[in-house]
């Protein structure tokens, strides 16, 4: 539905009913999402370690479950859960405890037990600041968050993109940027952004972004890098032949975003002209993406947003090397946090037929892959993202002060 074209009354009515979730309408609109099914579903259960986080509540592209076995990997005292709502015909990312739509929102015992759950956690880091327990204290986030935190829980609140990306600042500083197309109702972007910005920074929790374009709306917030499971990513490759095509692959999982209508005609012309091999990647499960991206030399990612991601990193992990375009703030933001360039080839609509053709003519792509392994090795295999998390946030491996110093003289 491209709400552009709607009436204003009808947009109105649609923003109050999201706004209110407690009030009649509200609570009519959520009868949409379907009668729960008791006991269809349990609760979070941690193993008993002194430091047990939960990360809820939904686990954009399997990051939340990736975080949480890199921070177990870091350190034997913690226990990380994730709790995601399901999304159907959506991909299928692993999740600790998945949460039918039906029971996350019209359960209400479902609702009460996750809280109880949740006090049994030391640490609870809430998503996209959407409420983990359903509509249990009237929806609020803040209300649910308060309640574990006089419960003595540590609360943390991680952003992940348009849920605070703001559409008019992001329009002035990126010419190619997405919400300016008619397909996006940046309207009521701009509002959810604005109050959600102004939620987390008097939240007085700490506050993390998992892309570095994020610090642009929160500069306060610590970035928290994707994490990628190298090893599922890596793949024999076939080296490409002396004056064969460039094998180009574009998985566009919102093509608007992605800017794919914008470079589709340069990339069948290039094809047609014999210059690269198009694999055009749409609605192919996640479990069939590494043989795909194994396949290619090079992988279009987004040219609108000013920045990386999973996908981009997914395409490193491949041995791929990354087209994209990276706003120099997000190329400084990168090189200030790890001391690395960022491996993606820079390229915008206007310039991606060139950027293509170079890389076609290019004898030797080798040294190019090798940056991009090097980098996502480094920067977004977990390590980093759970020393994120643990230096910023859980203190999990801080020496403790009361242990005792055996290299000390005697007192």
């Amino acid at each position: 539905m491209n709400r552009n074209r709607l009436p204003r009354w009808v947009n109105a009515t649609i923003d109050r009913i999201a706004d209110s979730p407690t009030s009649p309408l509200g609570r009519i609109a959520a009868r949409r999402y379907g009668k729960p099914v008791p006991g269809a579903v349990g609760t979070t259960a941690f193993d008993d370690r002194p430091v047990r986080v939960l990360i809820a509540p939904v686990n954009y592209s399997g990051q939340a479950f990736a975080w949480s076995r890199a921070l177990e990997r870091r350190s034997p005292r913690i226990s990380a859960r994730t709790m995601s709502i399901e999304v159907p015909g959506g991909f299928d990312y692993p999740s600790d405890l998945v949460v039918p739509i039906p029971t996350y929102h019209n359960d209400t015992a479902w609702q009460r037990d996750q809280f109880a759950a949740a006090t049994t956690a030391t640490h609870v880091l809430i998503e996209a600041e959407e409420p983990p327990f359903g509509r249990l204290l009237g929806r609020s986030v803040a209300a649910q968050a308060a309640a574990l935190v006089t419960r003595g829980v540590d609360v943390a609140y991680l952003a992940h993109g348009t849920d605070v990306r703001l559409p008019s600042r992001h329009m002035r500083d990126h010419p190619w940027s997405h919400y300016a197309d008619p397909e996006i109702y940046a309207a009521r972007d701009e509002v959810v952004a604005a109050r959600n910005i102004a939620f987390l920074e008097s939240s007085g929790r700490p506050v993390f972004v998992s892309t570095p374009d994020l610090r642009e709306d929160l500069p306060t917030a610590r970035w928290l890098p994707v994490a990628v499971d190298v090893a599922r990513w890596e793949r024999p490759r076939t080296a490409r032949a002396p004056g064969a095509r460039l094998r180009v692959a574009h998985a566009p999982s919102v093509s608007v975003i992605k800017g794919t209508h914008l470079i589709r005609d340069t990339l069948e012309r290039l094809q047609a002209e014999g210059v690269i091999e198009l694999d055009l990647i749409q609605g192919v499960p996640t479990a069939q993406m590494p043989d795909r991206f194994a396949a290619a030399d090079v992988v279009i990612d987004q040219l609108r947003i000013g920045s990386y991601g999973v996908a981009a990193c997914e395409a490193l992990a491949s041995g791929c090397i990354v087209v994209g375009h990276l706003s120099e703030r997000v190329r400084a933001t990168v090189r200030e946090e790890t001391g690395l360039e960022p491996p993606i080839v820079e390229a915008t609509p206007d310039t991606i037929e060139g950027v293509l053709r170079e890389l076609a003519a290019h004898e030797g792509l080798d040294a190019l892959r090798a940056t991009g392994d090097t980098f996502v090795r480094a920067v977004h295999d977990g390590r980093r993202s759970a020393a994120v998390l643990d230096e910023a946030w859980l203190h999990a491996t801080a020496p403790d002060p009361h242990e005792e110093d055996t290299d000390a003289s005697p007192r």
